[in-house]
């Protein structure tokens, strides 16, 4: 049976160049993986004790069968946009114009695969372009913005993920956005929740792409909605069915979401596991408790609104922006943090009062506080630009202060049927 062997070696590149200038094979500090209890083959070390606890827990997708990838629009520029009367003005242009007048308008480059000029104006004009077409679109965490979406491959989208994102579309829902794959750098922290369509590059990461799992499925075909077929639950009965034993009921489809979502936010749930979390789709480990499972349940819905942006608590007043003669303008090199303060411009324009912890955090591998306005560099901001940035930080502060209410309501790991 052969064997397989490991090192690793980390600093800056000048301490690895001296040391691997004086290593050979029977030098170096080898250590001995056990590749044979892990069905992954990841040819680094890992903890077989907790892969064995880990894998025990329900795979996300096993819970959520019905899930997809985010939509790839292959032109972002062309397809989404900042607002309604922007997107709907763009595509009744664009269909519009002869092919390679729109490639140079657009600055679409050479045509793909999956997505052409063409195609593209085609797809349009057969939705009879109208505002009923427009949908918002949750573009990165915290940042919604517009698009218009028909639905069909190889059109206005490349990869418009039709058959599960129509369920986004078709009435009041949930979708849980998670990752299979994420880089290795930094914690964990790929989790999300939308009511709306999402791109596929939502999350950061060089290795994987997110997904989104809808709570419910609705009728989309004539017959189901002529039956008067209603909405469902996406859930598999086999884990209905274990909520059923471990509680002597089952649950309602939100409360299932609503603790599945608060357990990804445990800090213990993510560095416990966070080796395996960035290699496979995450596993949701299910207590015994009634009473936690109910704890954590209202701790995860409380979070859902804050990242939904819909708890009365966003209203309160945070972080004052304060005006020194900038234009309101986010220029480039910005935002900065300094001392309490987003900086958005030289003449250091910018909110007041933000707290580092907030500053820091990061979603979907993206530092939120950063990242939303980065993405606006050039722009300037609005009124309502404003407030929303202010609720961003309400909604990151009281995040932190729930997952550390998670963590506290954990009595212990782990945390499955067998245990609690």
């Amino acid at each position: 049976m052969s064997k397989v062997f490991h090192a690793s070696l980390h600093g800056l590149s000048s301490v690895k160049e001296r040391e691997l200038s004086t290593l050979d094979l029977t030098t170096t500090q080898w250590s001995h993986l056990d590749i044979e209890s892990s069905n992954f083959y990841l040819f680094i070390p890992q903890n077989s004790f907790l892969r064995t606890e880990y894998d025990r827990y329900w795979k996300i997708t096993d819970i959520f069968p019905i899930n997809s990838v985010g939509i790839v629009t292959s032109r972002d520029a062309l397809t989404i946009h900042w607002s309604q009367e922007e997107i709907l003005r763009t595509v009744n242009d664009f269909a519009n114009l002869p092919v390679e007048i729109a490639r140079l308008k657009y600055n679409l480059g050479e045509d793909s695969r999956d997505w052409k000029v063409d195609l593209a104006q085609k797809d349009l004009k057969r939705s009879e372009i109208s505002v009923n077409g427009i949908t918002p679109i949750l573009y990165r965490p915290f940042d919604t913005r517009q698009t218009y979406y028909t639905g069909r491959s190889k059109g206005f989208h490349c990869m418009p993920r039709g058959e599960v994102l129509r369920h986004m579309l078709a009435g009041e829902n949930l979708g849980l956005s998670f990752m299979r794959q994420a880089s290795l750098e930094g914690d964990y922290n790929h989790f999300f929740v939308t009511t709306d369509l999402i791109d596929n590059r939502a999350f950061y990461s060089n290795k994987g792409i997110m997904q989104i799992a809808p709570l419910y499925l609705y009728p989309t075909t004539p017959g189901e909605i002529e039956m008067g077929i209603t909405r469902k639950p996406n859930i598999a009965p086999e884990f209905l069915a274990q909520i059923e034993q471990n509680f002597g009921y089952t649950s309602t489809p939100e409360s299932i979401f609503h603790y599945i979502y608060a357990i990804f936010h445990c800090p213990e749930y993510r560095s416990r596991y966070a080796e395996f979390l960035k290699g496979d789709f995450p596993r949701v480990p299910l207590t015994r408790n009634v009473d936690l499972f109910r704890q954590l349940g209202e701790l995860g819905e409380q979070l859902v609104n804050l990242h939904l942006m819909k708890s009365p608590i966003l209203d309160q007043t945070s972080s004052p922006f304060i005006d020194n003669g900038g234009g309101w303008i986010v220029d480039a090199g910005h935002p900065k943090y300094e001392s309490g303060k987003v900086v958005i411009n030289k003449q250091k324009d910018g909110f007041m009062d933000v707290p580092e912890a907030v500053w820091n955090f990061h979603v979907g591998g993206y530092q939120v506080c950063q990242k939303w306005l980065k993405d606006r560099k050039g722009r300037t901001l609005s009124q309502d630009d404003i407030r929303h940035y202010q609720k961003i930080v309400v909604a990151l502060g009281q995040s932190i202060d729930l997952m550390a209410k998670i963590d506290a309501a954990i009595p212990n790991w782990p945390l499955d049927a067998e245990y609690n």
